[in-house]
């Protein structure tokens, strides 16, 4: 397959999965997987996972990144907020996970750079991705920017709009101008049909997705009582093979 400048790129490609519980792990490493986002409430667009996930996870025989986020809403954290993601990237670190998925804005719509360089710095030597919270930036090209001087090894992005196929003309824009410094990963409603166009995009070769497939509740108590949501979707082996095998074929 050709990228769109022309070239071909030779990356195997990576599928980052996105999981909140331990079946879910499971079942995305076993379908094929490179890499996980670890999660707890993936249905308000993941939370930070829980100590024990962490430690569990860690075993897993690819790398595992946990996302930093300590409740729904913003992305404009308080002084309070980071103090707890900064002890969150500590106990991932001591976990023994591979990265940590972080995020910050400020009230204007910039990156909150003082609340990352705090969390970077209790992530030392772990891989680090910049989240979704770019998505809600301002300026993302200045974003982008920011992300590679803070030592970001990608951006996970839809491009700013609410799926990454939506947002195929800005991941592009945003592709070319980091010309290779930093990984543009395109997340949000990738499907199998999407990888192509996704995986033409000059330079991209990571995609992150769930994988997932909706789920019916077996006790519809657990909905009426509040311990489950409407919309809830689990992992499954043969949304992570389709996939990967799509991605494989889109490089070939």
């Amino acid at each position: 397959m050709k990228e769109r400048d022309g070239t071909r790129d030779h990356r195997k490609p990576v599928l980052e999965v996105c999981v909140d519980d331990p079946a879910g792990l499971a079942v995305a490493i076993e379908g094929g997987a490179d890499r996980i986002e670890l999660c707890s409430a993936l249905t308000v667009g993941g939370l930070t996972p829980s100590h024990g996930f962490m430690v569990h996870a860690a075993r897993s025989p690819i790398p595992v990144h946990a996302l930093i986020r300590p409740r729904t809403g913003d992305f404009a954290f308080t002084t309070d907020d980071v103090r707890v993601m900064v002890d969150d990237v500590r106990a991932a670190r001591s976990a023994g996970l591979a990265g940590v998925v972080i995020g910050a804005l400020q009230t204007d719509g910039q990156l909150d750079v003082a609340a990352l360089e705090a969390l970077i710095a209790a992530a030392e030597g772990m891989d680090l991705t910049l989240d979704r919270a770019f998505d809600l930036a301002d300026d993302q090209e200045e974003s982008l920017e920011t992300a590679v001087r803070l030592g970001f090894s990608r951006i996970l992005t839809s491009g700013g709009e609410k799926t990454a196929i939506e947002g195929l003309p800005r991941l592009e824009r945003l592709a070319k101008q980091a010309a290779g410094r930093i990984s543009i990963m395109p997340g949000a409603g990738v499907r199998p049909e999407t990888i192509e166009a996704l995986l033409a995009l000059p330079g991209v070769f990571e995609i992150h997705a769930s994988c997932s497939a909706p789920i019916t509740a077996a006790d519809p108590r657990l909905s009426a009582f509040g311990f489950s949501q409407p919309g809830e979707r689990r992992t499954t082996v043969e949304a992570v093979r389709a996939m990967k095998e799509r991605m494989v074929a889109a490089r070939t």
